[in-house]
């Protein structure tokens, strides 16, 4: 198994549970950079800053959980592309109405840009319209 391989996949399980930055640093440069085009993502531009929201998002959605449905190491371009599916329902505060019961089951990738060993760049491609619409949040 490559190295970028295996620092993905640690990465992607620290940050999919909740771990935040705390538990996502040892796997990116200290000063990696993060996009989505996404509204609810809007002006978070660093890795810390995603791994930190993740963390955030599932204190109103505490049920969240990824299933892995693609793992992809491209070497030529050292970077990895996993694609998941989140699900979880709104029971608990902390969101941006009260708790709404409801689910989300949401369809996305990150595609992890590696320098060395450790991840420079991560993109999510993910439509949070769906989700937020799902969970009743809009």
């Amino acid at each position: 198994m490559s190295s970028i391989k295996e620092t993905a996949k640690r990465f992607f399980e620290a940050c999919e549970t909740g771990k935040g930055w705390e538990g996502c640093r040892h796997f990116c440069h200290p000063d990696a950079t993060f996009s989505a085009q996404a509204g609810a993502l809007t002006g978070v531009d660093t890795l810390k800053g995603y791994t930190d929201w993740m963390k955030g998002f599932l204190t109103p959605v505490p049920d969240g959980r990824y299933e892995v449905r693609s793992f992809a190491v491209d070497e030529e371009r050292n970077n990895v592309a996993a694609y998941g599916i989140f699900r979880g329902t709104n029971t608990a505060e902390g969101g941006p109405v009260p708790p709404t019961g409801k689910q989300v089951e949401a369809d996305y990738v990150y595609v992890m840009q590696f320098e060395g060993e450790r991840i420079r760049h991560m993109t999510k491609i993910w439509n949070d319209g769906i989700s937020l619409k799902q969970l009743g949040w809009v």
